[in-house]
C-alpha cells in the first residue's frame, strides 16, 4: 500500500489546455476492444462473431457502437512499397472487406498502431510512417486509432520528447482529413500516463491513457481510481482521461468489484470498450454493461466532466493510496447531481455524507434520491445521506433533484455548523 499526501501537490497537477474540436469524439467511445480477451489470438471470424453478438446481446441497443481491433493483426514486415499489411491468413479477406462487413452491421471499427519503430507485440510501428500508415487506416475503412508507445527509437534519432512523438500522428492525421475531406480518425493515445499527458494529450486526441496496463482485479482497479481522482479536471467534452479498457468477465472480480469498476469508469467520463469473451458472457456482466442510467451519465450530451471526490473518507482529504482511493464522489449531470460512494474497506461499511459537501447541492433544500443501480426513487433527501452496509469493494451510484426547499424549522439553522451566523451578528456555529 502507498500512500502519499497530496494536498501542496494538488493544484499544480492541472493545467486546462483547449480541447482539439475536429468533428469526432465529442463524447466517450463506448465499443470493444480485442486485447483484453483475446490479445494476439485474433483474427477476421472472431471480430466478425464479436460484431454481431455485440447486436445479438443488446450491447450496440444499450450504445456500444466501436468494434476495435488491437495488436497483431499485420504481417511482420512491411510490403515494399513501406505499407502495413494485414495478415494474409488470419485476415485473407482483407481489412477492406471486414470494415465494410463491420460497418454494414451499424458499427464504426477501430485499429490499432504504436508511435515507435514497432508495436508492443513486434509488429511495425509508425515511427517515420504516420501520415502512410494513417493513409492505410483510412483507406481500409476504419474510424478510430489505439496509437501506443512501445520501442521508443534513440533520442538522437527522435530528438523530441513524448509530446512530440504523439504530435507528429496527430498532424498526419489531422492532414490526411485535410486533404482528403474525410472526418478523422478518432484519436486515443496510449501513452501509460507519461509526461503528464492529461496537461496535452486534449491538444492532440480524444482520449490518453493516464496509468500502466489494467488488470482484472481490485488492486489494480483501486489504483487506477486513486490515481485518476487527482485529475478528473482534464476530462470533459472532445478530451478525456483514459483509465483502461475495461475488464468485466475476467479474473476474479467480484460482482460488487465488477459493478464499481464500471460505475468509477463511467462516471468518470473514462471510454468504456469491453474486453471479454462475449459467446461466454454472463448475464451478471451483462447486467453491469447495459446499465442504462450509468451510461446516460457517461454519455451527457449537457456535462462532459468527470465525477470528482469531494471527501477522501478513511484518508484525509487529497491523500494518495493506491489501495483505499477517495469514497465520496460527485459531478454534474443534465438531470441532476451525481454520487458515487465507494467501499474501499474489505468489509461492509455504512457512508454518510452531508448533501453540501457536494459543490453541486444548493444549502436549504431537499433532493429526491434514485438509485442507479436498484433503479428506485428512495424518498427525499434532507441534509444528510447514509448509504447502509455497502459490500466489500462495492458502490453506491446515486441521481439527486432538487425538490424544493428543506422542511421549515430545522436545528442547527445551518447544515454545515462552521460560521453558521445569524444576521444580528449572533454565530450558531463555531
Amino acid at each position: 500500500m502507498k500512500t502519499t499526501s497530496l494536498f501542496a501537490l494538488a493544484s499544480s497537477l492541472f493545467i486546462p489546455t483547449l480541447a482539439l474540436q475536429n468533428g469526432v469524439g465529442r463524447l466517450p467511445t463506448l465499443g470493444y476492444n480485442t486485447w483484453n480477451a483475446y490479445q494476439c489470438n485474433i483474427d477476421e471470424d472472431l471480430l466478425l462473431t464479436t460484431a454481431q453478438l455485440m447486436k445479438s446481446l443488446g450491447l450496440q441497443a444499450a450504445g456500444y457502437n466501436y468494434v476495435n481491433i488491437d495488436d497483431c493483426y499485420a504481417e511482420r514486415n512491411r510490403s515494399s512499397d513501406g505499407n502495413i499489411i494485414a495478415d494474409k491468413v488470419r485476415f485473407k479477406g482483407g481489412m477492406k472487406r471486414l470494415t465494410d462487413k463491420i460497418h454494414a452491421l451499424g458499427f464504426k471499427t477501430g485499429i490499432y498502431s504504436d508511435s515507435g519503430w514497432f508495436t508492443c507485440a513486434g509488429y511495425p510501428g509508425s515511427f517515420q510512417n504516420e501520415l502512410r500508415d494513417a493513409r492505410t487506416f483510412q483507406e481500409w475503412g476504419f474510424d478510430y486509432l489505439k496509437f501506443d508507445n512501445c520501442a521508443i527509437p534513440y533520442d538522437s534519432i527522435i530528438r523530441e520528447g513524448i509530446v512530440g512523438k504523439y504530435k507528429r500522428m496527430a498532424d498526419a492525421i489531422a492532414t490526411l482529413s485535410r486533404t482528403t475531406g474525410k472526418r478523422p480518425l478518432t484519436f486515443a493515445l496510449c501513452e501509460w500516463g507519461w509526461s503528464q499527458v492529461w496537461q496535452w494529450g486534449k491538444q492532440f486526441g480524444q482520449s490518453w491513457r493516464t496509468t500502466g496496463d489494467i488488470a482484472p482485479n481490485w488492486d489494480s482497479l483501486a489504483n487506477i481510481i486513486n490515481f485518476n481522482s487527482f485529475i478528473t479536471q482534464a476530462t470533459d467534452f472532445f478530451g478525456r482521461n483514459d483509465l483502461d479498457m475495461l475488464q468485466l468477465g475476467n479474473g476474479n472480480l467480484t460482482f460488487d468489484e465488477a459493478k464499481s469498476h464500471f460505475t468509477a469508469w463511467a462516471l468518470m467520463k473514462s471510454p468504456l470498450l469491453i474486453g471479454t469473451n462475449l459467446s461466454a458472457i454472463t448475464n451478471e456482466t451483462l447486467e453491469i454493461l447495459t446499465n442504462r442510467e450509468i451510461l446516460a451519465i457517461n454519455q451527457d450530451p449537457v456535462v462532459g466532466a468527470s465525477i470528482s471526490p469531494f471527501r477522501w473518507g478513511i484518508n484525509p482529504d487529497w491523500t494518495s493510496n493506491s489501495s483505499f482511493p477517495a469514497q465520496y464522489w460527485s459531478g454534474e449531470s443534465q438531470n441532476g447531481t451525481v454520487f458515487m460512494l465507494l467501499n474501499t474497506l474489505n468489509a461492509p461499511a455504512d457512508l454518510t455524507f452531508n448533501l453540501t459537501e457536494s459543490p453541486w447541492i444548493r444549502a436549504g433544500r431537499a433532493y429526491s434520491v434514485r438509485d442507479l443501480w436498484t433503479h428506485t426513487d428512495n424518498g427525499t433527501a434532507v441534509r444528510n445521506f447514509t448509504a447502509r452496509a455497502v459490500p466489500p469493494h462495492g458502490v453506491v451510484a446515486l441521481l439527486l433533484r432538487d425538490a424544493g426547499d428543506e422542511p421549515a424549522g430545522l436545528f442547527p439553522e445551518c447544515s454545515v455548523w462552521w460560521q453558521c451566523t445569524d444576521r444580528n451578528g449572533t454565530r450558531v456555529g463555531g
